[in-house]
């Protein structure tokens, strides 16, 4: 059966309907109604929803009372096991509070397992007795979830009898009662046991699926549990946006919960030029977007979020990803209410560049690349100060800093290293912005290519940039210097003078008092070395964000 379902919004009811065998999925921040939405969705359909809480307890006891199959389903459905009835369930299940109720329905799930096993276990016995042979024995629901179980946790075997459930490691003798498995097993079996014990043709809701799983088995987990169920339907309600990415699904995303009802939501739309991820992010953010190089769990990330508490940081990976971002959003406006801008590291770029870069709406460190900011004198000042120096110690310590970073890049081979890399870069950047577009042949266009890359001249490159890093370093401009200079060497020297024995722990400690906000002298100093985003945003951006600061 199809499952039709409104959610009310504020431009009216929006209407939300999902086939057996597929799935939706609402993805929000905290406080964006994610609990109370499940909580409509139930009491719209009724008792053909089944809603699995966010808030479940998860105590597991094998050595429940045996109790009917439809008691243990009632009691399951609508916590009452004397008669299952809708109006029961707002009560008995959820104790009149249907969205911060912990549920605590894990002992009907097993007593459901366990009557339905001796259920099925006595049909095929009677059918066995009367035409003396076994074929087409129904598996019961634990040998389902025995089987789905072995291909999530191969590392466990689950021993289930009559009346009892053990677990052991492959070929091992020893057992231990499934009550003592960890919160990750114990969270698996219930979920599997809650899918498979659901009524025929219901629809699934469950809110964070992802509480106690493992993300190397969220995807598995699901697939194996919408594979099981190919009469139902499922809808997923979660903030994991790499469990959302995962799954093929409608997908939208909820941007705010008023207490009328209603949900402020949005559809994630197929065409923006994103993956999934990055789109629901975008979607779900309630501030601007702030696209980075580097990773997500990379020293650039806790600079950046530290920096820029009221944007979204979204890390790209290179440069030409978070210029391809920033111009992709730009051009997608229509699917979001927030706008972007970009930060590049400084890799030598030239004037032009820069200014170009600035029209798209991508602003460059003043530093070669993210790193060098520690580097700064203001910067390691602060960080000087924080580990205790004072007065001529305090001076004594970041002259040599300055001294040994100079020093670093002092032979021909390190200095070579740097051209090289610029030259690079540089050659790049130039055939990346080759005009061709005039040409109206295959020919044209290889001679006017051909023209246009002859007059790069790599060694007139070579040389200015050469002469740029020695200047810098005999007129001790530290500047300068770190404006050229992309030399992975100077971040472990400041580790070696800050006192930490390993760029590793640096990069640790940094990130740790950066988020933290343990050193509040070292965030103002880097966040006054960076660049101010919002001088990037479009006109009328800041025209509007200025209208709504001022009332």
């Amino acid at each position: 059966m199809t499952f039709t379902f409104s959610i009310p919004t504020p431009e009216g009811e929006k209407p939300i309907t999902v086939e057996p065998g597929s799935s939706v999925i609402f993805v929000g921040a905290n406080g964006g109604g994610k609990t109370r939405l499940a909580v409509h969705i139930e009491e719209k359909l009724g008792l053909k929803a089944h809603r699995i809480s966010a808030h479940r307890a998860l105590a597991l006891n094998p050595n429940v009372p045996k109790i009917p199959e439809h008691e243990a389903h009632a009691g399951l459905r609508t916590g009452y096991t004397r008669k299952e009835l809708v109006d029961y369930r707002i009560g008995h299940r959820w104790q009149q509070k249907p969205s911060v109720f912990l549920l605590n329905d894990y002992d009907y799930l097993i007593q459901a397992l366990f009557a339905e096993q001796s259920n099925a276990s006595l049909r095929t016995h009677r059918r066995v007795r009367r035409v003396g042979l076994c074929d087409g024995a129904d598996p019961t629901k634990f040998e389902v979830l025995e089987e789905i179980w072995q291909k999530l946790l191969p590392q466990r075997e689950l021993h289930i009898s009559g009346d009892n459930i053990e677990v052991s490691a492959p070929a091992s003798e020893a057992r231990y009662s499934a009550s003592e498995m960890s919160d990750g097993e114990r969270a698996i079996f219930y979920l599997i046991g809650q899918a498979l014990v659901a009524e025929p043709d219901s629809l699934l809701i469950i809110d964070e699926p992802e509480l106690h799983v493992h993300r190397s088995i969220m995807a598995k987990l699901w697939d194996e549990l919408e594979a099981a169920r190919p009469d139902c339907a499922f809808v997923f309600i979660t903030h994991d946006l790499e469990f959302a990415a995962s799954r093929v699904a409608q997908k939208f995303v909820l941007h705010d919960y008023g207490p009328k009802p209603e949900w402020t939501i949005q559809e994630v739309p197929e065409d923006s030029g994103f993956d999934e991820e990055t789109t629901t992010l975008i979607l779900g953010s309630r501030r601007n977007v702030l696209f980075v190089e580097g990773s997500q769990n990379s020293l650039d990330q806790a600079i950046y979020r530290c920096c820029y508490p009221d944007w979204t940081v979204v890390a790209r990976g290179s440069c030409e990803e978070v210029i391809h971002a920033v111009a992709t959003m730009r051009s997608n406006l229509s699917f979001t209410r927030v706008t972007c801008v970009g930060i590049v590291d400084g890799d030598g770029r030239e004037a032009d560049e820069i200014d170009r870069l600035k029209r798209l709406g991508v602003a460059v460190l003043p530093v070669a690349e993210i790193e060098n900011i520690i580097l700064l004198p203001e910067v390691s000042r602060a960080i000087a100060e924080s580990e205790g120096y004072t007065g001529n110690d305090l001076e004594n310590r970041l002259n040599a800093l300055t001294t040994a970073i100079l020093a670093s890049v002092s032979s021909a081979d390190a200095i070579e290293a740097i051209v090289v890399r610029y030259c690079k870069r540089r050659i790049d950047h130039i055939v990346r912005n080759l005009e061709l577009g005039g040409t109206k042949s295959v020919q044209e266009t290889d001679a006017s290519f051909k023209q246009a890359v002859s007059q790069i001249d790599i060694l007139v490159i070579a040389q200015e940039k050469r002469r740029g890093i020695e200047a810098a370093a005999a007129q001790k401009d530290i500047l300068n210097f770190l404006k050229h200079c992309d030399h992975k060497g100077m971040f472990a020297i400041a580790a070696r003078h800050f006192g930490r024995t390993t760029p590793d722990e640096f990069q640790n400690w940094l990130t740790r008092v950066l988020r933290n906000g343990q050193v509040p002298a070292l965030t103002a100093a880097i966040r006054e070395a960076l660049p101010n985003p919002t001088e990037y945003l479009p006109a009328d951006t800041v025209a509007i964000e200025r209208r709504a600061a001022s009332g």
